[in-house]
């Protein structure tokens, strides 16, 4: 599906952030739907299987959390929230539901673009690709080899399971929590100093240079994502 073909709706009760996205993604050649409440949102999605949602998460009748979560209960649609809340609380909430990016107004066009470019390029379901490729990273799926500029490299049972999560991932942020929860298990967020070992070792074993990353990313108070 090429870029004109692309339906986006967007849920906000702003009417001014309303018509600047109308006519802003119009112009890019998005089709664009319009929901003010979340009410309304939610029966457009089912309506108008929209390939991208923007959503605000202070709607007048239904916190946008609460429409997050019902978005995931059914479907894997790419989510980018645009909100006035700032708190990281509210921005790990988001992503820990299933939110694929966070920006905060007052935003600028541009970056909004960009990451909805973004979002729907990372959409599609890649976990049933055998090979992975990350710049000079090549994961195997089916060998359950990793190799860097052709060289095989050795890697735990643990640290494969991480770097397989986050590729099966790609571009997405996934937070501490859902790395803790998925690789160890639940209730496991007080052992977080586990995650930070492990990235670490990663990064030694895949990165140029483990102090500066390209691949492997942290997202300060979030969580990790593969680039």
């Amino acid at each position: 599906m090429n870029e004109k073909e692309k339906r986006i709706l967007v849920i906000d009760d702003e009417p001014q952030i309303l018509r600047l996205l109308k006519v802003s993604l119009s112009v890019h050649g998005y089709e664009v739907y319009e929901a003010n409440t979340a009410d309304e949102g939610l029966k457009k999605i089912n309506g108008t299987k929209p390939d991208l949602i923007v959503l605000d998460l202070g709607l007048p009748d239904l916190d946008g959390i609460d429409v997050l979560t019902k978005v995931r209960e059914s479907s894997k649609v790419p989510v980018v929230v645009l909100t006035a809340r700032e708190h990281e609380n509210d921005k790990v909430l988001a992503f820990d539901l299933g939110a694929d990016d966070y920006v905060t107004k007052p935003f600028g066009m541009g970056e909004l673009l960009a990451r909805i470019r973004n979002a729907l390029r990372h959409s599609y379901d890649i976990s049933d690709e055998e090979i992975l490729k990350f710049g000079n990273i090549t994961i195997d799926l089916e060998n359950r080899e990793v190799r860097t500029n052709s060289n095989l490299i050795k890697l735990t049972p643990t640290e494969y399971q991480l770097l397989t999560l986050l590729a099966q991932n790609k571009g997405k942020i996934l937070t501490h929590h859902q790395l803790l929860s998925t690789i160890w298990g639940p209730h496991t967020d007080s052992n977080s100093h586990y995650l930070r070992i492990y990235i670490g070792q990663l990064r030694k074993k895949l990165e140029h240079d483990p102090s500066e990353p390209i691949h492997i990313i942290n997202e300060p108070g979030v969580g990790y994502k593969l680039v």
